[in-house]
């Protein structure tokens, strides 16, 4: 909850909520996660999405976990991919990817342009890291993002209090190489179909703000 108002109160119309999660928390999770945005989003104008961060879960096991967050709620499902700074299992990325079910793929760190060329076909965003130590391959990621058409998002990687500003994103996205005109597309354009992907799998009411609806 002090999170959804924090992010309103620093201006922000939407936030997702993907805390990190293997199988065995998922249902629990989002069913405590889930009434608290709706709380939030009936009685502050914002969107507050729940959602969870499948982390250093098996490739073999990532899809039936997203098939499971989906079940319980999840409005955004994101995949702790294989960032260079942790020994994330490799194989993480492709079943990511593959399985139809994830929205982000998280720092995937040294990704193939394979696989990045599938990230295109399923429509899944890849992301531009604004912590520190997933950064690291931020160049990478958006270079094999370019070749391969798939689409690329910031995240905050926020594990506390550290919300994004337009200029912060702006030095991820020229940091990781890209340019001033790829801003417009992965600063807002992109934020907006991912916004837009998950409200379309919402239910009940909850994400219906009090007063005007956010732009």
């Amino acid at each position: 909850m002090e999170l959804v108002r924090r992010a309103h109160v620093a201006g922000y119309a939407a936030i997702g909520i993907t805390d990190h999660a293997g199988p065995g928390a998922v249902e629990r999770f989002l069913r405590e996660l889930e009434r608290d945005c709706q709380v939030a989003s009936r009685h502050w104008p914002i969107f507050a999405l729940p959602g969870v961060e499948l982390t250093h879960v098996p490739p073999g096991a990532i899809g039936e976990a997203a098939a499971a967050a989906r079940a319980a709620g999840a409005l955004l499902v994101v995949v702790h991919g294989e960032t260079v700074s942790e020994p994330v299992e490799p194989g993480t990325n492709r079943a990511a990817i593959e399985c139809g079910l994830v929205d982000v793929l998280a720092h995937p760190g040294l990704i193939t342009l394979e696989e990045a060329r599938l990230a295109a076909q399923k429509g899944v965003f890849l992301e531009l890291s604004a912590k520190p130590a997933h950064a690291l391959a931020n160049g990478h990621v958006a270079r094999m993002a370019r070749l391969a058409g798939a689409p690329l998002i910031v995240n905050s990687d926020n594990h506390g209090l550290d919300f994004l500003t337009p200029d912060r994103v702006r030095a991820v996205v020229l940091g990781a190489g890209l340019t001033e005109e790829d801003l417009e597309e992965i600063a807002y354009e992109n934020p907006r179909r991912l916004l837009e992907r998950a409200l379309g799998r919402a239910r009940g009411s909850y994400l219906a703000p009090k007063g005007d609806s956010p732009s």
